[in-house]
C-alpha cells in the first residue's frame, strides 16, 4: 500500500505542477468555460485575476508538499486535505458556470485520488 500511496502523491503533485507551469498559457479541453488560458478561466467564473495567483500558489504549495511527503510522511495528510479542499473548490467552480462532465473531470479525479491518499 505504501508504494501505491506514493504512486498517488506523484499523480497529484506532478499534475498539478503540470497544469500550473507547463499549461498555465495554454487551451487545454478541460479549461472552464471557453477560456485559453489560467487567468481566461478564473475570469470565466467571475473570480479577480489575483485570485489566479493566489489559487496557484496555495496548490503548487500543496503539489509540493505531497512530492517531498514521499520522504517526509507528516506532511502528506495535510497536503492531501488541502488539495481535497482546492478541487472540491474547483469542482464548485466548474458547476457555477455549467461547464461540461469533462470540463469537470480533472478536478473530480484529483478529489477522488486525495481522498484514498487520506484513507491509506
Amino acid at each position: 500500500m505504501e508504494i501505491l500511496k506514493i504512486i498517488l502523491q506523484l499523480i497529484v503533485g506532478l499534475g498539478i505542477l503540470n497544469v500550473w507551469f507547463l499549461r498555465f498559457n495554454k487551451k487545454t479541453a478541460y479549461r472552464g468555460g471557453n477560456a485559453g488560458s489560467m487567468k481566461e478561466e478564473f475570469k470565466a467564473y467571475g473570480l479577480p485575476e489575483t485570485m489566479t495567483y493566489i489559487v496557484g500558489f496555495i496548490k503548487v504549495t500543496l503539489a509540493i508538499m505531497l512530492i517531498a511527503g514521499i520522504w517526509i510522511e507528516s506532511l502528506v495528510d495535510p497536503a492531501a486535505i488541502g488539495m481535497a479542499v482546492m478541487m472540491l473548490g474547483a469542482i464548485i467552480m466548474h458547476l457555477k458556470i455549467r461547464d461540461s462532465f469533462k470540463q469537470t473531470l480533472p478536478a473530480l479525479t484529483l478529489l477522488i485520488i486525495c481522498g484514498i491518499i487520506i484513507w491509506l
